[in-house]
């Protein structure tokens, strides 16, 4: 049984525990003197390792994917676990249980399938039916199906997780399809279904989840068009046409050229497979990351750079903002700010104009003192609005600055765009 999980880890905390080795990198410091920095997962999650001292006596002991036990320190960097490694031995397979290192959907992998193959049975397209029916007969990719990840760290990155996305998108779509006339659901069940069956092979999942060399060269559309056409060679009857719509489908699903998608799509059911994907994978990214970040003090996590940007952990925020003290029933903003002293020469008492809620104008702001005059209020100047001849004349100085020979002649100086 492992001593302690990544979930939980705490700041100055010392610990003695197995993880798989996710990447090994050796690097150098200023000093010249090398380090080792290491990615170390278990089934809980990720964290980020680092060896300073004797690197030449452990670097060897071990490769990538590896199981080694640790004897480190637990500090907080950039508001996330770190672990400073003091040893370390390689374990071998035999003496860990590698249901502890390998996340795993909550979800048993053959009652998702059975879900899966009662949407497919409810389709009324009979081609689309066989499309698929055909597609996951084949033991091999049914096996993988079970056990894929959705992608390699950013969303439903655990086994199972391919096809715990693909039924939280095939109930979205079943929901979203209420709101909209004329949408084929048969045919976007279809290309939930087939959007991400290529990541089958992209991925390797055996040990830790990387990319295979034919996932790297070809990119999982590409699979799965291929995936596509081996099942049709065997349906001769199906409409060219609809295939044509199956494979806009698969191509457009990441919805922008940016994103990696070679085509926009291009009608209702593409966008909404686009979209409820995106939903899916993000929503689903989202509460992993704050689920991993929960016990790290703060009401931020670190900036992400997958979505451009950190996250609220907003049941942090909400308890401590309970926590915080607020305005009685009776209480006014007057009543918890102070007033200002009044500076000679500014309106005060009785005579100030009163703002809504009766608070005076020199309670709320008094213009910061002229600090050569202490007693008078500093007063700032305004600048006069340049006349229409002033603008010309300012204007015609600047295309003589600009464009003059002299900058012309020299082409280190900056000309006008």
């Amino acid at each position: 049984m492992k001593e302690t999980y990544v979930r939980d880890l705490r700041a100055n905390q010392i610990i003695v525990s197995a993880f798989l080795v996710q990447s090994k990198e050796l690097r150098v410091k200023k000093s010249g003197e090398s380090y080792l920095s290491l990615a170390l997962a278990d089934k809980t999650g990720e964290v980020d390792a680092k060896m300073w001292e004797n690197v030449d006596e452990f670097h060897s002991l071990f490769e990538r994917d590896d199981f080694i036990k640790v004897k480190g320190a637990v500090q907080v960097f950039r508001n996330r676990p770190q672990i400073t490694l003091h040893k370390l031995k390689k374990l071998e397979d035999r003496e860990v249980d590698l249901a502890d290192f390998f996340p795993r959907s909550a979800r048993d992998s053959e009652e998702m399938w059975r879900e899966l193959t009662g949407v497919i049975e409810g389709m009324n397209n009979r081609h689309l039916q066989a499309l698929l029916k055909k597609i996951l007969s084949n033991p091999e990719i049914a096996a993988r199906l079970k056990l894929a990840p959705a992608a390699k760290s950013l969303h439903h990155a655990f086994l199972g997780g391919l096809l715990e996305h693909v039924l939280s998108l095939c109930r979205l779509a079943k929901l979203v399809v209420q709101n909209y006339s004329g949408i084929d659901i048969d045919l976007l069940l279809s290309g939930i279904v087939l959007h991400d069956l290529g990541k089958v092979y992209e991925l390797s999942y055996s040990r830790s989840f990387s990319y295979t060399t034919e996932g790297q060269l070809l990119g999982h559309m590409i699979l799965e068009i291929e995936i596509v056409h081996r099942a049709l060679a065997t349906l001769p009857d199906f409409p060219r046409s609809l295939q044509t719509l199956i494979e806009h489908l698969i191509i457009s699903h990441h919805g922008q050229y940016e994103f990696g998608s070679p085509k926009l799509p291009m009608f209702p059911e593409a966008l909404m497979l686009h979209y409820l994907d995106d939903m899916d994978s993000k929503i689903q990214g989202m509460q992993s990351i704050l689920e991993r970040d929960s016990m790290v003090e703060g009401e931020w996590t670190g900036y992400l750079p997958s979505l451009g940007r950190p996250l609220l952990k907003m049941r942090k925020f909400v308890e401590e903002g309970a926590s915080a003290p607020s305005l009685s029933p009776t209480q006014t903003v007057r009543d918890v700010i102070p007033a200002a002293a009044p500076q000679q020469g500014a309106v005060s008492g009785a005579a100030a104009p009163a703002l809504p809620g009766g608070v005076p104008a020199a309670q709320v702001y008094t213009a910061p003192p002229d600090t050569a005059a202490p007693n008078r209020v500093q007063q700032l100047p305004l600048s006069p609005v340049p006349t229409e001849e002033e603008l010309e004349h300012k204007i015609q100085k600047l295309r003589e600055k600009y464009h003059s020979p002299e900058r012309t002649a020299n082409p280190k100086l900056p000309t006008a765009p």
